[in-house]
């Protein structure tokens, strides 16, 4: 799904078709109008980029537009089974939404803010996956190394919603320690957390970019590593798409 300032639609476009199925790049307008309903599609994934161009804050009018006219069709989709994975700005807009967490009034006790650098960072960082996590996005996963661009994605929330999360991946440095610290934790989200799922684990938000880790060509390091066939992103969008193939 794209509205206008999303700029990661194609990268993610590419990523599910290469994960073996058929993708439709589906302007938030449509869905309203009704011109391409929700009910025609098993997987929702809301790209990274600037919507609205972040006016207001990260994400917030295309979450009013979700949450206000789509509201009904997404509560729909989900409790028939779909699966929603908002990447980056998708997680900003996930989380203003109440959709990540769920709220029927839109989560206020949970938030992305601006990173503590004051500053967009942009490089590449290690998550540790919490393999506990019911997340089918990340099954048979335990670390994974994405890029982060955001401004605006520290987790920040009051104590009981935090104990409470189910989280999937976080922040840590290369021996897996979730304590390290900027850089590794780009932003400063509490408890190091990096992305988050609901107790389906059909809906996952995360902060960092698998669809910009697809092919090991695009590693940093791909001439200094051992050469593996795809990046750590890939499986991500893989895992997605089995698991509607099998249910």
């Amino acid at each position: 799904m794209r509205a206008p300032g999303t700029n990661c639609d194609v990268e993610t476009t590419f990523a599910l078709e290469q994960a073996g199925t058929v993708v439709e790049s589906v302007h938030v307008n449509e869905l309203v109008r009704g011109g391409k309903p929700l009910s025609h599609y098993q997987i929702l994934v809301i790209p990274g980029g600037f919507t609205y161009g972040d006016d207001i804050s990260a994400g917030k009018i295309l979450a009013n537009e979700l949450r206000l006219k789509l509201g009904g069709d997404i509560q729909d989709f989900i409790e028939r089974g779909g699966l929603i994975l908002g990447i980056c700005n998708g997680f900003q807009v996930l989380v203003r939404a109440g959709i990540l967490p769920p709220s029927a009034e839109g989560n206020h006790r949970l938030t992305l803010a601006g990173n503590d650098s004051n500053r967009f960072e942009c490089h590449w960082v290690y998550l540790r996956v919490n393999e506990k996590s019911p997340c089918l996005f990340t099954r048979g996963m335990t670390t994974i190394y994405l890029p982060v661009a955001h401004g605006e994605g520290k987790l920040v929330a009051d104590a009981e919603t935090l104990g409470n999360l189910d989280v999937v991946v976080r922040y840590a440095d290369e021996s897996g320690n979730i304590k390290a610290g900027y850089p590794y934790n780009p932003n400063g989200s509490m408890d190091n957390i990096a992305g988050i799922c609901d107790a389906s684990g059909r809906i996952f938000g995360l902060m960092p970019h698998p669809e910009r880790f697809l092919r090991w060509r695009q590693h940093p390091r791909w001439t200094r590593e051992a050469v593996r066939e795809h990046g750590d992103g890939f499986s991500i969008f893989l895992n997605a798409v089995e698991w509607v193939k099998r249910s």
